[in-house]
């Protein structure tokens, strides 16, 4: 991914937090000289391995998983926001975008066994349900697990490295990305909102 240093983030602890809170992304891979991607909600074990570990699962009707060659590239995207150069207010400034993202590099490896996809789907069903006022109960006893559990192939991407982009007009004094968040900030929308918030975060 390309980042200039200002926009670089490492920190393994921000890059964490941010996978799990956008949690649905795109799986891409390459098979046969092609790409390509499927978008999913994935789990993250951040204590698996010295990366960290992406699980999730798909449907057995979806070709990617049947052959994958080579490393899986997932994308975790973030808000995202218009910068106005109007908002800068300087000369000769252009149109951009603020966003943050964060790319993961991994081993994508099936997952078939009908014990490791029932705990997949436990886990999905806690991460998702959980915090909900009347979560759904996941009956694991019902006739249609199996038939469930053969309709899904599961998988683990064991993360090799993790790239992280702030691009939040680090570039740029701190008059003008101020005067960007208060333009961000008057904003109706709730991307135009979360970019202004993250912007304030990095203001002294």
């Amino acid at each position: 991914m390309y980042a200039p240093p200002f926009n670089v983030e490492n920190d393994p602890r921000k890059l964490h937090e941010f996978m799990q809170r956008n949690s649905f992304a795109l799986v891409t891979t390459r098979a046969d000289g092609a790409l390509t991607a499927s978008h999913l909600p994935l789990l993250f074990d951040p204590k698996a391995g010295p990366h960290g570990h992406l699980i999730g699962h798909m449907a057995r009707a979806n070709p990617q998983w049947r052959q994958v060659e080579g490393e899986a590239l997932v994308v975790f995207s973030g808000p995202h926001a218009y910068i106005s150069p109007s908002w800068y207010e300087a000369e000769r400034m252009v149109p951009t975008w603020n966003y943050v993202a964060v790319h993961a590099y991994g081993t994508f490896q099936i997952i078939q066994e009908r014990d490791a996809l029932l705990e997949i789907l436990r886990a999905s069903v806690q991460t998702y349900e959980g915090s909900r006022a009347a979560p759904w109960t996941f009956d694991e006893s019902g006739a249609h697990i199996d038939a469930m559990l053969k309709a899904i192939v599961g998988f683990r991407i064991e993360i090799r490295k993790l790239e992280g982009k702030w691009k939040l007009s680090q570039n740029h004094p701190e008059e003008r990305r101020a005067r960007v968040v208060l333009a961000l900030s008057e904003q109706p929308d709730e991307n135009s909102q979360a970019i202004a918030a993250l912007m304030a975060e990095e203001l002294p």
